[in-house]
C-alpha cells in the first residue's frame, strides 16, 4: 500500500502498542510462550519458557554479523529443542500416571524430519533421561542412527522398504545389544528379515506396519487409508503371521506400527486411528503373538502454525497434552476391553520437537510498489472522457463506495481493451491507472475505517473488498530462495508464521507480499497465517533508505532444512547455533556458526569442477590479452576476481 495520507490515518487512531503488534501477528498463540515482543519492538525468544534468559533476536543477529555471517541466516535455539523433547516425554508420562496405564512411553525421533547431525545429537542427548530413541526410514539414516545411538534402553525403529544390506545393518545393531526393530512394510520383508537373521545367527526384533482403514486429514491425508503407500492389509498380515509361525519366530514379533500422515490437524482422526491400531495389537496378542510389547502410533502430531487452534491444515484443534492423553486412554480402553496387557507406546513425533527451534531471518532489499506515495490526479480539458469519469467517481466514493468500485473496474477493463486494439495512447493509459489505483486504495481504506469504528457491532469488510488486498499490495524483495528454505510452502501450500522481527513498536502500515531472488514466478509468498482464514498480505513497515529491514520465517525446523532444492543454484544458508548460559552477560552465546554453500560448492554439485572453470576462464582471458582486447594486468585482475568469487555465498551480499 502506498505511503501517502497514511500518517493522517495513523494519527487518528490510538497510539500503537506492543500488545497491538502481538495481536496483529498472533505471536502469543503460535509461539507457545517461546516467542514474544519486547518494549524495544524486537522479537524475543525464551528457549526454556522462562527458565533461563529471554533473548533479543536482533542482538543475536548483530553478533552473528560480527562473526562474518550474512543473510539469509538460520538461527537454531538448541535449548528450545531440548525443551520440546522434555515437553513431549512429560506429556506422555503425565497421561500414563493419570490413566494408571501399566505400559511405558518410549518415543523415537524420526531423522527424516531433520537429519542435521547437530539437531539429531542434541535431541538424543536431551532424551537420554527418557530413553528416547531414533527412527530411520532409509539405509543412510540407519547408518547414521547406528553410530550415534548409544543408549541400550532406547529404541531404533527402522521403517521404509528394505534390501539385504538394510536388514543386515539393523541386525548388526542387535548383535551389539541395541533394540533395533525392523518394521516390515510388506510380506516379503518378513521373509527377508527371517532369512538374514538365521544366516547371521541373530534373534531379530520385528515390527509390522498395518494399513488402517482410518484415513488421515490435512495436507498429508493420502499417507493413510486403504490406498496408503506403506503397510500390510489384513490379508497380508495373516500371511506374515504364517511365515513367523512356520519359522518358529512368533516371539520375534515385537511391535505393531501405523502411520496416517504428517501434521494431522483434527484430534478425532488421531483417536479413530489409535483405537483401530490398538484393536490390531489386541487381536494379535490373543492369536498367541506373546512377544508383542510395543504399539507404535507413528507420526502426525501437529503444531499450530497459525495459532487458530482449529482443524485447518496449518493448525491443530488439540494440545500436546490432549494428544498424549487421548493416545494413552484409547489404547488402554481397547486393551482392557480385549483383556490384553497394555503395550509400551512408541511415537515418532518429529515436527512437534523441531519445528519451533529454527528461525530463518531474511533481509528485505527493495520493493515493487503497486501504488505510489504521491498521485497526480489533475484533469486537463483535453483528457480522455474515461479520465474525467474517474475524477467524478473519486468525488462520490463516500456516497456509495461499492458502486464506485464497480464503475472504476469497468473503465479500467474498457481502457485495457482499447489499448490492446491500439486506440489508446500510453499517457492516457498511465493516467487511467493512476486514478484506478488511487480510487481502489481509498475504497479499501474507507471500508477498513468503517469496520474499525463498528467493532462492537461486528461489522466486517465485504469479501469483494477484502479480495482486493493482493491486487494493490506491494511486493517486498527478500534475499532468499523459497525453493531452498521454504519448500513446503511452494509445493504444498504449508503456511508458516512470518513477521518483522524489529520495529514492532511502530504501526505496520504497508500491506505486502514477498518475492524471493530466484528467476521463477513461483518464488514468492503471497499467503500468510491468520486466525480466521488465510491472509492475502502481510502487515509490514515502510522501508527506510539505507536502513536494513528484517523478516522472520518462524517454525521452519521440520523438513525445510533437508528438502530444499538448488533452484537457480542458491545453496544452504548461513547458520548460527545459540545456547543459553547464565555465566554469559547476555545469558546466551553463539556456540557455532556454519557458513552456507559457496558458489563453487553448488557448481560442483552439478558437475562443474572449479579447476576446470578457472582453466577455461584463463584461456579466454589469455586470448583477449593476445588480441589486445584487454591489457595483461587487467586480465589478471579479472581472473583473480572470478576465482575469488567462487568462494563467495550464493545469495546477494549488501555489506559491500
Amino acid at each position: 500500500m502506498a505511503n501517502h495520507d497514511m500518517a493522517e490515518l495513523v494519527e487518528c487512531k490510538p497510539a500503537w502498542t506492543i500488545e497491538d503488534a502481538i495481536n496483529t501477528y498472533n505471536i502469543d498463540r503460535w509461539g507457545l510462550g517461546y516467542f514474544s515482543i519486547n518494549e524495544s519492538g524486537n522479537v524475543t525468544v525464551s528457549p526454556m519458557l522462562g527458565n533461563g534468559a529471554t533473548i533479543d533476536i536482533m542482538q543475536v543477529i548483530a553478533e552473528a554479523q560480527e562473526q562474518g555471517l550474512n543473510f539469509p541466516l538460520v538461527l537454531r535455539f538448541q535449548d528450545l529443542l531440548r525443551d520440546r523433547v522434555a515437553q513431549l516425554n512429560q506429556a506422555f508420562r503425565s497421561a500414563i500416571a493419570d490413566c494408571k496405564y501399566t505400559g511405558r512411553y518410549l518415543g523415537v525421533f524420526p531423522i527424516k524430519v531433520n537429519q542435521l547431525s547437530e539437531v539429531v545429537e542434541e535431541i538424543i542427548d536431551a532424551g537420554r533421561p527418557y530413553d528416547f530413541g531414533i527412527e530411520a526410514g532409509s539405509k543412510p539414516e540407519l547408518f547414521a542412527a547406528m553410530a550415534i545411538h548409544d543408549n541400550p534402553e532406547s529404541l531404533i525403529v527402522a521403517n521404509g522398504y528394505k534390501d539385504t544390506l538394510f536388514i543386515r545393518v539393523g541386525l548388526m545393531g542387535r548383535r551389539l545389544g541395541k533394540k533395533v526393530i525392523m518394521v516390515a512394510e510388506k510380506v516379503e520383508e518378513v521373509k527377508a528379515i527371517i532369512d538374514v537373521a538365521n544366516e547371521m545367527g541373530v534373534e531379530p526384533m520385528i515390527g509390522i506396519r498395518v494399513r488402517l482403514g482410518t484415513k488421515g486429514s490435512g495436507l498429508w491425508s493420502t499417507s493413510g487409508g486403504e490406498n496408503a503407500k506403506f503397510g500390510l492389509s489384513t490379508m497380508d498380515l495373516m500371511d506374515a503371521i504364517k511365515h513367523l509361525e512356520s519359522s518358529g519366530m512368533t516371539s520375534a514379533l515385537k511391535l505393531v506400527h501405523f502411520h496416517i500422515g504428517s501434521q494431522i490437524p483434527d484430534i478425532l482422526t488421531i483417536k479413530r486411528a489409535t483405537r483401530e491400531a490398538a484393536r490390531f495389537y489386541a487381536k494379535l496378542c490373543k492369536m498367541g503373538m506373546d512377544g508383542l510389547q510395543y504399539l507404535d502410533v507413528g507420526g502426525g502430531l501437529g503444531v499450530d502454525y497459525d495459532g487458530s487452534q482449529t482443524s485447518f491444515h496449518s493448525s491443530t484443534n488439540y494440545t500436546l497434552e490432549e494428544y498424549a492423553l487421548d493416545i494413552i486412554y484409547n489404547v488402554m480402553d481397547v486393551c482392557d476391553e480385549e483383556g490384553v496387557p497394555h503395550p509400551d507406546i512408541v511415537s515418532e513425533s518429529g515436527r512437534a520437537i523441531v519445528a519451533h527451534h529454527s528461525l530463518l531471518v531474511v533481509q528485505v532489499f527493495g520493493a515493487i510498489e503497486k501504488t505510489k506515495a504521491v498521485y497526480d490526479l489533475r484533469v486537463d480539458r483535453l483528457d480522455h472522457k474515461w479520465i474525467k469519469q474517474l475524477a467524478e467517481i473519486k468525488e462520490r466514493i463516500t456516497v456509495n463506495p461499492m458502486e464506485a468500485l464497480h464503475d472504476t473496474q469497468q473503465i479500467k477493463g474498457e481502457s485495457q481493451n482499447a489499448f490492446e486494439l491500439g486506440i489508446l495512447d500510453l499517457r492516457t493509459k498511465a493516467k487511467i491507472e493512476t486514478f484506478y489505483w488511487h480510487i481502489i486504495e481509498e475504497i479499501v481504506e474507507l471500508y477498513k475505517k468503517r469496520a474499525e469504528e463498528n467493532v462492537g457491532g461486528g461489522k466486517e469488510i465485504p469479501e469483494e473488498i477484502a479480495d482486493l488486498t493482493p491486487h494493490f499490495a506491494d511486493q517486498y524483495l527478500c534475499n532468499f530462495s523459497v525453493f531452498q528454505s521454504l519448500l513446503d510452502h511452494w509445493a504444498l501450500g504449508q503456511l508458516f508464521p512470518i513477521m518483522p522481527i524489529h520495529r514492532l513498536n511502530e504501526p505496520p502500515i504497508i500491506q505486502g507480499t514477498l518475492a524471493d531472488i530466484t528467476c521463477d514466478s513461483d518464488g514468492k509468498v503471497s499467503k500468510f497465517t491468520d486466525l480466521k482464514d488465510v491472509r492475502q498480505a502481510l502487515p509490514m513497515h515502510v522501508l527506510r533508505p539505507g536502513e536494513p529491514y528484517y523478516l522472520g520465517f518462524f517454525m521452519t525446523g521440520a523438513y525445510q532444512d533437508i528438502m530444499g532444492d538448488l533452484h537457480n543454484l542458491f545453496g544452504r544458508v548461513n547458520e548460527a547455533h545459540v545456547f543459553l548460559d547464565p555465566d554469559e552477560e547476555a545469558g546466551y552465546y553463539i556456540e557455532e556458526t556454519i557458513e552456507g554453500h559457496s558458489i563453487g560448492q553448488v557448481l560442483q554439485f552439478t558437475q562443474y569442477h572449479i579447476n576446470d572453470l578457472c582453466r577455461r576462464m584463463k584461456a579466454q582471458i589469455d586470448d583477449a590479452i593476445k588480441t589486445d582486447r584487454i591489457r595483461p594486468n587487467d586480465g589478471m585482475r579479472l581472473l583473480t576476481e572470478y576465482e575469488r568469487g567462487l568462494s563467495e555465498p550464493t545469495y546477494l551480499n549488501f555489506t559491500r
